[in-house]
């Protein structure tokens, strides 16, 4: 078992993700208020949990990266999950495989900070999250990475629905995985219009990859909101992959 996976994004009319990029909305309509509906969005999902990939919670953390040499301990750690003080707090997930963000303490907005690891990462970066209380688990291999990983939060914290909010890449590792059932996407009245901007999804794959092959849009809803703000939700439908 693993999660209900929902991608909830929030883009421009040419799906691009940078928000700074965005051209300003029509006269009289206040920016900050279509921006505010994203977060209203996501609370009404009743999510326990949200998903980010390294890129997108290093802004959010807004701290140094992990320096890779450091030693703060010779205790070795078996590479099973560690469930820290999460006191009924929703989680915040990040994709971190190589272990490179580093944490004051395991809050994050209100949320209980959790990681998903590589096994290869080092013992003392494991003894820094113990240290300050984020929680960890680890994926799997091959094509069942992510899948084995979903599966840990549905086992170790009772996640029943997560909310995967990017970046592109993240989100394209997901899709190609087969792991998303239901796209919320605000669609923002302004443009970006440059060539090579992230995009809601970006899997790094080459151009005889399909990551997207086998995976079908049923509209769930339309909504439009004040400004000209679009919500459209969609279930994704499988059928099996061509090879």
């Amino acid at each position: 078992m693993r999660p209900r996976i929902i991608c909830h994004m929030i883009t421009s009319i040419d799906g691009r993700l940078r928000t700074r990029r965005w051209t300003a909305p029509c006269a009289g309509t206040n920016r900050h208020v279509l921006m505010g509906y994203y977060e209203q969005i996501a609370l009404r999902h009743d999510a326990p949990a949200w998903i980010v990939g390294r890129h997108t919670m290093s802004e959010i953390l807004g701290s140094s990266p992990w320096p890779t040499d450091r030693q703060i301990t010779e205790q070795v750690w078996p590479r099973t999950p560690f469930i820290g003080d999460r006191r009924k707090r929703n989680l915040a997930v990040v994709v971190d495989l190589h272990g490179r963000l580093t944490y004051t303490d395991d809050d994050i907005d209100g949320d209980h900070a959790t990681a998903i690891l590589g096994e290869e990462v080092s013992n003392s970066y494991l003894s820094h999250l113990r240290a300050v209380g984020v929680s960890y688990l680890f994926v799997g291999s091959g094509e069942e990475m992510l899948a084995v990983a979903m599966q840990g939060l549905y086992e170790h914290f009772g996640v029943e629905r997560l909310l995967l909010e990017g970046g592109g890449i993240t989100n394209g590792e997901f899709l190609r995985a087969g792991l998303i059932d239901e796209l919320s996407l605000l669609v923002y009245p302004g443009l970006d219009g440059l060539s090579g901007e992230p995009s809601i999804f970006d899997y790094p794959g080459n151009s005889e990859e399909q990551p997207a092959l086998g995976q079908s849009l049923a509209l769930i809803s339309s909504e439009t909101l004040e400004g000209g703000v679009m919500w459209l939700r969609y279930r994704v439908e499988r059928s099996t992959k061509a090879g």
